[in-house]
């Protein structure tokens, strides 16, 4: 009975459920050629004919791909052969990569050390650039890496920006040059550097502390003018201890043959001390500090800039010098 049953169950196949057709001798796959109802693959084709869907045509927006990516013509992707890695065969559009080489003369100018680039629109207005041998007048004029530009006798060179941090000992002038031949500040830098240097404003022969040096005439600029209002901390030694109420008189301002200063802060350094000031103020008036103090009846024996525009003495000992960081940099470049 066991046996009869399992052969009646093989027997009575479900009703609708024709065999079907292109099945191998017992293995149960089917064969890919010729399927009925199914997909046929042309001879050549990488893909297979779709009835009833999307097929590959010539001139199609999408190209047959046999045996891979290739883009064909008019396929209406640009990549023959395939789209390139980054930064390989990419070029810029027509005269986009000249236009770029191009630099703003007064830009030039200015990079060059020279002046602010408003300075330097004046001295391109009033004749005083040659570039490549022939005067140019006209603002917003354009130059290439190659041409040769001269402001009077002096050839300018596109130099690298260079910001150096100095703290300023007594007995050096704040000039790069001397015709009497006494120690500048740039003697202390010595020939750390190709580039041409330039003291950002002046301190006293007998004024000690921080002196930014660079070649970038448009941030001296910037720190050097009054109305950006750049900041200064000064450390003031008196002759003799100055009363509260002639510290009040300086806090309200001094009246002084170029004008009135009145400073933005100003304190005894400690309690105990009252020969011994703090101030700061963002006058940019010539020996300020000294004409203040002595217009009161003080003498300033000792006077040291610890802070100028945000720098501080900060690990930097009297004599010796640091290139300002990147950010240091910036932060400059924001003022005003």
């Amino acid at each position: 009975m066991k046996s009869d049953k399992s052969n009646k169950g093989r027997d009575n196949k479900k009703p609708g459920r024709p065999d079907r057709p292109g099945r191998t001798d017992g293995k149960g796959r089917p064969e890919r050629a010729g399927r009925p109802g199914g997909r046929s693959r042309p001879e050549g084709s990488g893909r297979p004919e779709r009835p009833g869907g999307r097929s590959r045509q010539e001139g199609s927006g999408r190209p047959e791909r046999p045996g891979g990516r290739s883009r064909q013509e008019g396929s209406g992707r640009p990549y023959p052969g395939g789209k390139p890695r980054s930064g390989s065969g990419k070029q810029p559009p027509a005269g986009k990569g000249r236009e770029e080489s191009l630099i703003r003369l007064n830009k030039y100018i200015a990079n060059a050390g020279v002046c602010s680039r408003r300075e330097a629109d004046v001295l391109i207005s009033t004749g005083a650039i040659k570039v490549n041998g022939e005067v140019v007048t006209q603002l917003g004029t354009k130059i290439r890496p190659g041409d040769v530009v001269h402001y009077g006798d002096q050839k300018l060179s596109h130099e690298n920006k260079v910001y150096v941090l100095l703290n300023k000992p007594k007995d050096y002038i704040s000039t790069a040059d001397d015709p009497q031949e006494r120690k500048t500040v740039l003697h202390l830098i010595g020939n750390a550097f190709k580039e041409r240097l330039y003291p950002v404003g002046r301190l006293d022969r007998n004024t000690t502390g921080l002196l930014l040096l660079t070649n970038d005439g448009e941030l001296t600029k910037k720190l050097t003018h009054p109305k950006h209002g750049i900041r200064k901390i000064y450390q003031v030694q008196l002759d003799k201890s100055i009363p509260r109420d002639d510290l009040e008189k300086i806090a309200a301002g001094v009246q002084l043959e170029d004008g009135k200063v009145k400073p933005d802060n100003v304190s005894y350094t400690t309690p105990q001390n009252k020969q011994e000031i703090g101030i700061e103020l963002h006058s940019g008036q010539n020996r300020v500090v000294r004409r203040m103090f002595e217009h009161l009846g003080y003498k300033v024996t000792k006077l040291d800039r610890v802070a100028f525009a945000g720098l501080t003495k900060k690990d930097l000992p009297r004599g010796k010098w640091r290139q300002l960081t990147e950010k240091e940099v910036s932060f400059l470049k924001m003022k005003g």
